[in-house]
């Protein structure tokens, strides 16, 4: 099978990225942190905004926008990827499988990820919903806001929706998050 993706200058993207045979990684706060510090690291070479994201213990899903010029999110999440896996707790690089040995590979993320290009405004609002309500979906968390690794702290904050938000359910199409 060959796998396309769709490369748009200036686009958003709604992305999920998870970790080698669903490995707890941040359940380890200080892992978060290197997280967090490969996005800086990554967003000062290459500039794109976060507009949502949310760090669950084996996986992550987020919405980039890219700048008008440029549509090349792949070495993003390979630099970002590269980096958490150079720095993080050494106790969480299992061994490889074999394919992955050969090729001097750690195993600390899946080979690829998942990308869905955001086609208008209530695409981009549904999987900004989608992203701060998974906590809850996961049942990490009974009240979305209660997530502690979640941009939806940042939208409260700014007003665009109430602490209590999620907190009656939400409803999604199959389609988001599983396209």
């Amino acid at each position: 099978m060959q796998y396309r993706r769709a490369y748009i200058n200036g686009s958003s993207y709604f992305f999920t990225v998870v970790t080698e045979g669903r490995q707890k990684l941040f359940v380890n706060e200080m892992n978060v942190d290197i997280l967090r510090q490969a996005f800086s690291h990554v967003m000062n070479k290459r500039p794109f905004v976060i507009d949502a994201a949310v760090i669950l213990p084996d996986h992550i899903h987020c919405i980039w926008t890219l700048p008008p010029d440029d549509a090349n999110f792949s070495i993003r999440w390979r630099l970002i990827k590269s980096r958490f896996t150079k720095h993080c707790d050494n106790k969480y690089k299992i061994k490889p499988n074999l394919s992955r040995i050969r090729k001097n590979e750690q195993a600390i993320w899946q080979h690829r990820y998942w990308e869905h290009l955001l086609h208008d405004e209530l695409d981009f609002e549904n999987h900004v919903n989608y992203i701060h309500y998974n906590p809850v979906k996961h049942g990490y968390v009974n009240k979305a806001s209660n997530w502690k690794f979640s941009s939806i702290h940042r939208y409260i904050k700014q007003g665009v929706i109430p602490d209590n938000w999620g907190s009656l359910g939400v409803s999604f199409s199959d389609e988001i998050g599983n396209e």
